[in-house]
């Protein structure tokens, strides 16, 4: 249970500044942040007593099923209430739970003691709801069954099946990416999701046209983006459904919750691609700052973003050039595409262009640390050669007309930020 330090290598920061980084690179962002989980949980054990008799469950627990409880401590929303917790806005209590959630996955017997109040979140694995009026602090133990454990909430006893919903029991689900990998939507836990947009349980029939978009996502990011294909795989681990933005598909990530990527219902495969591919770059950059300062502290200033009704701070602004490179690349590969090459062409050449200029306007700001400066400049050299490029005179034009009319619509102050608002892409 003792985390290690961790330091980004030379060739990852390198490959990472690209606007890429591959499968290896992502990696040693996964363990620092894994890392981070167990470093926040094990400042609660010294805080808390109930914490304490979790964290000593759960080393127990690791001695024969590390992957088990690893599986757990990385699992999102841990690394979120944990943050809370240690900042003194959440129960350090529920470590207990996030220990019995190991228990039920590693087949072990266990006994704590866990806050109640009606309903009981095993992270990673879902939602035992309670019966009413009961004490906000019960004792609850696992015995392993089979396929499942029974679970013992004080009076209640629950049969907990990862996968499969029963009696008293939601269960989160887990949908195919791929022939050897799969992501859990997350639509239960309380610390899932940190906006006022977090929507609800996902119906049999969404969760179906949900796992039919990843299907041809991942078919999409096979067959033309192997190495965003591998990243996905590597990093992100958890869906998390959030409610529609006002004019189209929704999507989020969020700097304390590596690993989930937030979104409304997919529109269909390639848009779901190209989803996990934008905040892909968002989740890498929140994981290489946790390890390498890129801007300096805040000064107030706030920058036009080409993508954005509302002024950004550098950081933002940082996010949303590196997010956009990769909306970039994506586009890149689909220009001689049947189906999506006249789109394919307007896009890329749209946020190459966008993605560059505001590379400069970092550069020039004075905001960026020294190693800032050296990512911002290897990702600017890339998105040079893309420049030299070559798209239609059509689909240069259309971009360029799109790009005028979102710096005026901009430039026009309240009016124009809310027109651009259901069109804002970071």
């Amino acid at each position: 249970m003792t985390p290690a330090a961790h330091r980004v290598s030379d060739a990852a920061f390198a490959a990472l500044a690209t606007g890429g980084g591959g499968a290896t690179a992502v990696g040693e962002l996964c363990a620092a942040q894994a890392s981070k989980h167990r470093l926040l949980v094990r400042l609660l054990a010294e805080e808390s007593e109930a914490a304490r008799r979790a964290y000593e469950t759960l080393a127990e627990l690791e001695d024969g099923a590390p992957e088990e409880v690893s599986r757990c401590l990385r699992h999102p929303a841990v690394g979120a209430w944990a943050l809370r917790a240690c900042r003194g806005r959440a129960d350090p209590g529920r470590l207990a739970a996030v220990a019995l959630a190991a228990a039920v996955r590693a087949g072990a017997a266990c006994r704590l003691e866990v806050p109640a109040g009606g309903r009981l979140m095993l992270p990673s694995l879902g939602l035992l709801t309670l019966p009413p009026g009961g004490p906000d602090r019960v004792m609850a133990a696992v015995e392993p069954d089979g396929d499942g454990a029974g679970v013992r909430v004080g009076a209640l006893a629950v049969r907990v099946v990862p996968g499969r919903d029963g009696p008293g029991w939601q269960a989160l689900h887990r949908l195919p990416f791929g022939p050897h990998a799969a992501m859990t939507v997350d639509d239960l836990d309380p610390y899932r999701w940190p906006g006022d947009d977090v929507d609800g349980r996902l119906t049999e029939a969404r969760r179906h046209h949900w796992s039919t978009c990843l299907g041809q996502a991942w078919d999409v990011l096979r067959a033309s983006h192997r190495t965003v294909a591998a990243e996905v795989t590597t990093a992100v681990s958890v869906l998390t459904p959030i409610l529609a933005g006002a004019r189209e598909q929704h999507s989020a990530s969020a700097r304390d919750l590596f690993g989930a990527i937030a979104l409304s219902d997919p529109l269909d495969g390639i848009g779901l691609a190209l989803t996990l591919t934008h905040e892909l770059q968002h989740a890498k950059l929140y994981a290489l700052s946790d390890l390498v300062a890129l801007t300096r502290p805040d000064d107030g200033r706030r920058f036009y973003a080409p993508w954005r009704p509302d002024p950004r701070p550098l950081e933002g602004l940082l996010h949303g050039a590196y997010a956009h490179a990769g909306v970039a690349a994506f586009w890149r590969r689909h220009l001689s595409d049947a189906g999506h090459g006249a789109r394919a062409e307007v896009e890329f050449a749209r946020w190459r262009e966008a993605a560059h200029q505001v590379t400069g306007t970092l550069l020039d700001s004075g905001g960026l640390t020294e190693e800032g400066i050296r990512f911002v400049a290897t990702l600017r050299d890339r998105l040079s050669l893309w420049l030299e490029e070559p798209v239609s005179a059509a689909a240069a034009r259309q971009a360029r007309l799109i790009a005028e009319g979102h710096r005026r619509a901009w430039a026009a102050g309240p009016a124009g930020a809310r027109w651009l608002e259901g069109r804002s892409r970071s």
